[in-house]
């Protein structure tokens, strides 16, 4: 459970902790209901958002008999953090959702903290019935008796599961199957991997300023195996949200293990973020290779993302075709109780590909959109190869910037700055793009509307390196009515982040600056919506 919530907001949500532990199921709204909310100023129409209210953390991810769950942490009764639940929903290709009833309630042990789900196929934890494997999700208690007391020892562990695809869920009787060890305030976000070669689960949980692995044959009996990081990656904030998985190295038959270690504050662009590490397992510890090292702008950390939007991102288990499919809650810390929508609060990035490959700076994460989204793309506009020098209107006719995918092929002379820049009526303007004298992409928000909310959330631009030495530089881009995301060089650099125009951006131009660039190749889709 990712969050960096004051302590008086703990207090005043804890006046209705018990209106909140309700068991009462929650009805699926209509789809005409919910198709009228989704027009709401700034709804994405192509990401995932709650229906209403405050959502952050994914959650549970698990692929199971056609579908992909998707629970997330979620307070139904208002648009900030409060009473955390586990609300869900499910899809069929990764881009169409349908929202269930909540899943998790909080109850007399605390909040339900976030967690993960997997497929018992072997029934290891008997809660089967006739054949059928069970769903087994585990996650944190946040005990708020013992927060108002002061108590360190306010966060345990524990499982439910279930035998209706996912639909109900029973929490164990013998909860908690991981309690507090003691004084470990920050003892939380257990996310389960199945180690086939010892027959064992394993759950990572973050623990104050390292991770933890810890082991069981059953899900209800637990033992320490191991430590990790105490004195690797950046430290600047709490470690929350781990994953853990191991990962073929891409073209080779090589195994890896990746851990991911969300982190807030810290991140490379200020606030929360996501870092990983890869290294190999021996069933009780994780090594990090040895050469797998920092970036050189990235301090001592490698970010899975470098915009400002992307945290608390997992991977789903048990997707059948061996993909490591990864999505993040698409917000920050420093302003996502803050931001200028009403009805609901936050988004979840793009689901996303991760593979892993060995590159001139070491081992590294690229991550790419789901193929899926191409089941989106509606009218088509290609760009014709041109030499720009200042200002290039891109005409894209029919296509809105708003609701856009661009893919661009670009080579840059030596001192080029080049901007794709979207801009409206009021004058706004948001600008990403490639400084190659600076060997750096960049996401400028400072002038895309309104920042009012939060000092942090428009600072200065964000900037991130480019590990790829190719001479053209390859830009995949989607535009989301308040968001962007770019995956830059194949998914090798990736940027995610949102702004708020005053209305929809309905120009796009390629700037360059300091010199000439070449577009080689230009595609430009207009996207439909999914709700």
């Amino acid at each position: 459970m990712s969050n960096k919530i004051p302590s008086f907001l703990f207090v005043a949500t804890a006046i209705i902790f018990l209106a909140a532990c309700r068991n009462e199921p929650q009805s699926t709204q209509s789809t005409a209901t919910v198709t009228e909310q989704y027009r709401e100023q700034h709804r994405p129409q192509f990401h995932f958002t709650p229906p209403k209210n405050w959502m952050n953390d994914p959650n549970g991810l698990v692929f199971y008999e056609g579908e992909y769950h998707l629970f997330y942490q979620h307070y139904p009764d208002s648009n900030v953090w409060g009473p955390m639940h586990w609300a869900h929903a499910v899809s069929r290709d990764l881009v169409r959702w349908e929202h269930l009833p909540i899943a998790l309630y909080p109850d007399s042990l605390g909040y339900i903290f976030s967690g993960s789900a997997v497929v018992d196929w072997k029934n290891t934890s008997g809660f089967g019935e006739k054949g059928q494997p069970p769903l087994v999700a585990m996650f944190t208690y946040h005990d708020m008796e013992a927060e108002r007391a002061g108590s360190d020892t306010r966060e345990s562990q524990a499982i439910a599961y279930s035998l209706d695809r996912g639909r109900t869920w029973v929490k164990y009787e013998g909860n908690p199957v991981i309690p507090n060890p003691g004084k470990v305030r920050d003892f939380r976000d257990p996310k389960l991997v199945r180690d086939e070669a010892r027959k064992q689960w394993v759950t990572t949980l973050a623990v104050g300023q390292h991770a933890e692995l810890w082991a069981s044959p059953d899900f209800k009996t637990w033992k320490k195996l191991s430590e990790f990081g105490a004195d690797l990656g950046n430290h600047e904030g709490v470690w929350e949200c781990p994953d853990f998985f191991p990962i073929k190295v891409e073209g080779t038959g090589e195994q890896k293990w990746v851990i991911l270690q969300n982190l807030n504050p810290g991140g490379p662009n200020g606030g929360s973020a996501v870092q990983y590490f890869v290294g190999d397992f021996d069933g009780k510890n994780f090594t990090v290779d040895p050469s797998f090292l920092p970036d050189a702008q990235g301090g001592k950390a490698v970010w899975l993302d470098h915009g400002k939007d992307n945290y608390a991102g997992v991977t789903w288990s048990d997707v059948p075709d061996g993909r490591r499919l990864f999505i993040g809650w698409m917000s920050n810390w420093q302003y996502a109780q803050q931001v200028p929508t009403v009805a609901w609060r936050s988004a979840c990035t793009l689901p996303r590909v991760l593979t892993l490959r060995n590159t001139a700076v070491g081992y590294r994460l690229f991550s790419e959109p789901v193929e899926e989204l191409e089941a989106l793309r509606q009218q088509l506009k290609s760009l014709e190869p041109a030499t720009v020098k200042g200002a290039l209107d891109l005409n894209l006719d029919s296509i809105s910037p708003a609701q856009m995918e661009l893919l661009l092929d670009i080579e840059p002379s030596a001192a080029a700055r080049f901007t794709i820049e979207l801009s409206n009526s009021k004058g706004e303007t948001y600008r990403i793009g490639y400084d190659a004298k600076a060997n750096q992409f960049f996401s400028d928000r400072t002038k895309a509307g309104d920042h009012s909310f939060s000092r942090d959330f428009a600072k200065q631009p964000s900037v991130a390196p480019r590990i790829s030495t190719d001479k053209t530089v390859r830009l995949h881009l989607f535009f989301d009515a308040a968001s962007a995301e770019l995956f830059a060089d194949g998914g090798a650099t990736v940027m995610t982040e949102v702004f708020f125009p005053g209305e929809v951006f309905t120009r796009v131009k390629l700037v360059a600056e300091g010199g000439e660039v070449q577009v080689k190749e230009g595609r430009v889709w207009g996207l439909g919506r999914i709700w």
